[in-house]
């Protein structure tokens, strides 16, 4: 019985998908999509600017949207749905034009209705290994939110609590209900 075998996506693939409102990442060797909500896009602005607006007076780092692909160490380019490098990480402090082999300090994700678990904790576990300090997986449908500092450090957080940006991004809060409403 013949086998068949896929070519192995690269990152020049990944710079070639379509920009048709879709994320893709390139997740081993292959080029991935995950569809998004408009919900979902909602909660990532809303994040995003709120993000922005703290950073930008102290000049403290940078924030990135679903756009901005990260190179994970095994390979992988991820492209979480709102991410924060603090100032000081970036050689020169340039932006890189490409891919960046920095990772976030920060790495958010907002769950669309389409994300499967596993995929998400994959995702995560890629973050935390990578050296992010802090991951935010968030529900909007369920109006909660998962905080990672490791695996197995895990806080979940419901409607009334706060997204704190901890080590991560020291003197950021956000009440969940304020970034998903």
């Amino acid at each position: 019985m013949a086998t068949t075998t896929r070519p192995v996506a690269t990152e020049e693939d990944l710079l070639r998908t379509p920009r048709d409102g879709r994320k893709y990442e390139l997740v081993d060797g292959q080029i991935r999509m995950s569809p998004a909500g408009s919900r979902h896009g909602q909660v990532c602005v809303n994040l995003s600017a709120r993000i922005h607006a703290f950073i930008a007076d102290g000049q403290l780092g940078y924030v990135f949207d679903s756009s901005t692909g990260f190179r994970l160490p095994g390979g992988n380019v991820r492209l979480p749905d709102v991410a924060f490098v603090a100032k000081g990480r970036f050689a020169g402090e340039q932006v890189p034009e490409g891919f960046s082999d920095v990772p976030p300090d920060l790495a958010i994700e907002v769950l669309s209705p389409d994300d499967r678990s596993r995929d998400v904790l994959d995702k995560v576990g890629e973050y935390l290994q990578a050296g992010v300090r802090l991951v935010w997986v968030i529900d909007p449908r369920r109006r909660t939110a998962a905080v990672y500092r490791s695996l197995t450090d895990v806080r979940q957080l419901g409607p009334g609590d706060a997204l704190d940006g901890e080590e991560a991004l020291p003197g950021f809060q956000c009440r969940l209900t304020e970034a998903i409403d």
